[in-house]
């Protein structure tokens, strides 16, 4: 039965709608297993310095299936692809609920790292929905703002819920409740977004994609093994060479093809390589930053002469916070951008993330303190995690928006994970980024951390000052005003 509906059936707002579904259920993923990581690591006999390898092993399956599934929803098109990896999603949340071992759980968490294309399909869907309406960038804005927004808040839900009923249920029936969620996600894409083709043309660039993957797993297992062996040791260095040198002929078979899996020409334009690089340089403060914060936090001062001295729960009360303005941040987007201009907006983001990080390094004596800086940065990386796309999008052609929206998420995720080694690195010390009782890193450690955050969105604000200035009218127009198609 085709269930597909013909365009203009639906008006923008109903199609903003069931995507909003959709990134609940990302936020869920996102939320759910943050305050049950170490009941997680009892579950599977493990230590709770193994649970870094959860960490590992989604951002290496998250930077590798983005750059083909965007390719994918470009030529066949965006809604059949985000069926897909959300199929894949809901297959492994329920490994994660019934893995038998360490090793089987480690595989299902990994590829639930497919949930990372879900946003950029949905701003792909978004903007190629509003094509003729004459404000493809305004609406795309607006509606990323509210996805991003649904997205914190189920972050927020998912922590409370898990950490409510942790005590209260076994914990496979604690884990198959993500899946449940996934699963029904499913149902509703199925039903709730019209399908439509897709607009490239070409065939799959296998030798493009042989090559990036290539370079990427080269490049992210030298990365894992500087967290493994140290900086000290050769064969981390080893592998990042031999990936960066994969690049170049990578480069060259990419610019030579009229459909490639990583479109190199685009990439370079003046309306791309800034955001692209943005996305880079933001990974590492949104992606990085948050174990050595909740390590800061759970830190006893009168042991190390620094820290909270924060249980559990108050760590998950400074995320939920963190959250909460996030969600603002990404919730005002569309009022920041009319003052600003897009530009203006992302910049100012950029700006806001520096000084938050920026205002660690002096005041970080107290809870009030953690508090307003997580606070001033997280509406500033909202603001970026709902802008990133749809800029993207924006100053793609038509038939690579799901290739331009992909590439933030997945050049984001390599920032995160080129951070989170130099992290570290910066705060090795026995149990520092396993259990906080087992060993303090030094001040200086989560010094230089919020030092690279601050540093690197400085260098985001003024790549983006690189970006071309859009022109485009911002009417006042509702979103269920716009038909579909």
């Amino acid at each position: 039965m085709n269930r597909s509906l013909p365009p203009g059936a639906r008006g923008l707002a109903t199609v903003v709608g069931f995507l909003v579904v959709v990134e609940l259920a990302s936020g869920v993923l996102q939320g759910y297993y943050t305050p049950i990581f170490s009941d997680i690591a009892d579950h599977l006999g493990i230590q709770d310095a193994d649970v870094n390898w959860f960490e590992a092993a989604q951002l290496l399956v998250s930077a590798l299936c983005v750059p083909p599934l965007a390719r994918l929803g470009d030529l066949v098109g965006h809604k059949k692809v985000l069926l897909i990896s959300t199929a894949v999603t809901a297959v492994a949340s329920w490994g994660v609920a019934f893995a038998p071992s360490f090793e089987t759980f480690l595989v299902a968490w990994a590829l639930q790292g497919f949930y990372v294309v879900w946003l950029p399909l949905e701003v792909a869907i978004i903007y190629r929905r509003t094509a003729g309406s004459g404000r493809q960038g305004v609406l795309t804005r607006r509606s990323a703002a509210v996805l991003v927004g649904a997205l914190e808040l189920a972050v927020i839900i998912g922590a409370l819920t898990s950490g409510a009923l942790v005590e209260s249920t076994s914990m496979t029936v604690l884990l198959a409740l993500p899946a449940v969620v996934v699963t029904a996600c499913l149902v509703i894409i199925w039903v709730g977004i019209d399908d439509a083709p897709g607009e490239a043309t070409g065939g799959f660039d296998w030798p493009g994609l042989g090559l990036v993957t290539a370079a990427l797993l080269l490049v992210m297992g030298g990365l894992i093994a500087v967290r493994l062996q140290g900086p000290g040791s050769v064969l981390p260095w080893l592998l990042i060479a031999a990936g960066l040198a994969v690049l170049v002929p990578f480069h060259r078979v990419e610019a030579a093809r009229a459909d490639p899996m990583i479109d190199v020409r685009l990439l370079a334009t003046r309306g791309q390589w800034p955001v692209q690089l943005t996305a880079f340089l933001f990974g590492i403060s949104v992606l990085g930053a948050q174990i050595p914060l909740s390590t800061f936090a759970r830190t006893d001062p009168d042991v190390a002469g620094y820290g909270l001295g924060a249980d559990a729960a108050f760590v998950s009360t400074l995320v939920g916070v963190y959250v909460v303005f996030l969600a603002v941040g990404a919730l005002t987007l569309p009022l920041t951008a009319r003052l600003l201009g897009p530009r203006g907006a992302l910049v100012a983001g950029a700006l806001l993330v520096a000084l938050g990080y920026g205002l660690f390094l002096p005041f970080h004596d107290s809870t009030t303190q953690t508090l307003v800086n997580m606070a001033i940065a997280g509406i500033g990386s909202g603001a970026l995690v709902a802008a990133l796309p749809a800029t993207a999008a924006a100053a793609a052609p038509p038939d690579r928006t799901g290739f331009a929206t992909g590439m933030t998420n997945a050049t984001k995720t390599v920032g995160g994970a080129f951070a989170s080694s130099v992290f570290a690195i910066a705060l090795a010390s026995t149990g520092s980024l396993g259990e906080p009782g087992a060993g303090q890193a030094p001040l200086s450690g989560y010094l230089t951390v919020w030092a690279i955050c601050s540093v690197s969105a400085v260098a985001a604000a003024l790549v983006l000052l690189m970006m071309p200035r859009p022109v485009e009218t911002v009417p006042d127009t509702p979103l269920d005003a716009v038909p579909v198609g």
